[in-house]
């Protein structure tokens, strides 16, 4: 390669490249004088040389700006590949629905449950919502109690996709019927009727269409089922079967979840009658659900809080008296994982009824935040993560339906740079300022409505 013959002093078009040459030799002259004695310096870069070597610098710079480029251009083929590589698996998934063999129903339901709860398919879905929601009919009316669980789990994650629109109302509405045969059937699986329970919560909850008579229809459903475990006239608790609290269970957490929908007169009719019920319920010989019931407790005296700020459980005292026995629970009868699990919930629960203290819990998901600061937002993320599980961090940053649910606005379209490189420290501080900002005006709202209404 010629040598270049820019380098000259005497040059008539100084610039900020030239500069840099100057700079240059200045150093490497400098460097040279300083070698110690007994080493052998290196023959000094000429002009040229140094010139050339800025030249290549600048060159190499603008050729990795180029590659950049390219990997981007690049990444976004993979993963234009790697979906219709995805949709060409749904597509054999949804066939697979009406094979003859159980099994391979039951493994495409599965293939299904994992992609819809770790993706976001709202465009893919909308296309072919009604041929899904034949198939998974046909497994509710046909399959067996593995695969009525399997198909109604399907179906809730099916709602959330569509994002709680008109689809998700007509889905419900071809549904609702063989939810409810299975739900009320008490010869039918135990597990299908769980998922049965929590498919009917969650897509009543996303439905557009799920107020007035709808809510109440669905709400009795769920509460026929959970009031089985209420005390006889006797007041004695009733000894269930095994697997029934997890039933129980089930049906009275999307119960709650739908009671943070209702109207005020509404609610006013259910704290009065289920308070007093659900209590007794505490006594439960299942861990589980007591657990259930103490946390709707504490929603609804939340949700009566709303009401009227002076709003007071019956027997207050001994209800205070069951949780703090609960809270400090030392049975040896009962697994230690147990003993710890329902003493830290009831601990918290106690705390609000008496303090109306709640535990603030922070969800990170991304460079965003989701803040838990009531037992309704509690009772909210839990019945999704029950749905959606590990799914649920990744639904918190692209799914509309819960952004829009839990307050986060439209997701957040974050630039390739951002996304290939760890955030800072200090941008991760930006964010959660930003965060907690919009979270307190929109407290501040709330708290101007209660104002209004009282």
């Amino acid at each position: 390669m010629p040598r270049s013959k820019k380098g000259k002093r005497g040059s008539s078009k100084p610039g900020s490249l030239r500069q840099e040459v100057l700079q240059l030799q200045l150093s490497a002259k400098a460097s040279l004088k300083g070698v110690k004695n007994g080493m052998k310096a290196e023959s000094p870069a000429s002009d040229d040389e140094l010139t050339s070597d800025v030249l290549s610098h600048y060159s190499s710079a603008s050729e990795s700006a180029s590659v950049l480029e390219e990997a981007a251009g690049s990444e976004q083929v993979d993963e234009q590949t790697a979906q219709e590589e995805t949709e060409d698996k749904l597509k054999q998934c949804i066939d697979n629905l009406m094979d003859k063999s159980a099994k391979t129903r039951l493994a495409a339901l599965e293939s299904l449950r994992l992609v819809f709860s770790s993706r976001v398919l709202y465009d893919f879905l909308t296309e072919r919502r009604l041929t899904v929601s034949d198939c998974l009919e046909r497994s509710l009316k046909k399959g067996s109690g593995e695969e009525q669980a399997a198909a109604a789990t399907v179906f809730a994650l099916l709602c959330i996709q569509l994002g709680g629109g008109d689809e998700a109302e007509e889905g419900l509405k071809m549904l609702r019927p063989i939810l409810t045969t299975i739900l009320i059937d008490n010869s039918a699986s135990i597990a299908a009727r769980q998922s049965c329970a929590r498919a009917l919560g969650m897509c009543s909850y996303v439905s557009t269409a799920e107020e007035g008579e709808d809510l109440i229809k669905s709400l009795a459903l769920l509460e026929n089922v959970f009031m089985s475990s209420y005390p006889n006239k006797e007041g004695t608790l009733p000894t269930p079967k095994p697997g029934i609290p997890a039933l129980y269970s089930a049906a009275l957490q999307a119960w709650s979840l739908l009671v943070t929908l209702c109207p005020p007169s509404r609610l006013t009719v259910l704290l009065d009658f289920h308070l007093p019920k659900l209590q007794a319920c505490l006594q439960s010989s299942d861990v589980n659900y007591r657990i259930a019931v103490g946390e709707t407790i504490a929603l609804l005296v939340e949700l009566g809080r709303d009401i009227d700020e002076e709003f007071e459980v019956d027997d207050s005292l001994s209800l205070c008296e069951s949780l703090k026995s609960l809270a400090t629970d030392g049975n040896k009868h009962r697994a230690k994982n147990d003993r710890r699990k329902q003493r830290s919930i009831f601990r918290e629960v106690l705390h609000y009824i008496e303090n109306e203290d709640f535990s603030e819990e922070k969800i990170r998901f991304g460079v965003e935040s989701v803040y838990i600061d009531s037992w309704m937002r509690r009772r909210i993320y839990d019945a999704f993560k029950e749905i959606l599980e590990s799914g649920v961090r990744h639904h918190l940053q692209f799914n509309q339906l819960l952004r829009d649910i839990v307050g986060l606005g439209p997701p957040l379209i974050l630039d390739a740079s951002i996304k290939g490189n760890k955030i800072s420290r200090f941008e991760k501080h930006l964010f959660n300022s930003a965060a907690f900002k919009a979270r307190t005006k929109q407290r501040n709202k709330v708290r101007d409505k209660r104002a209004d209404v009282m």
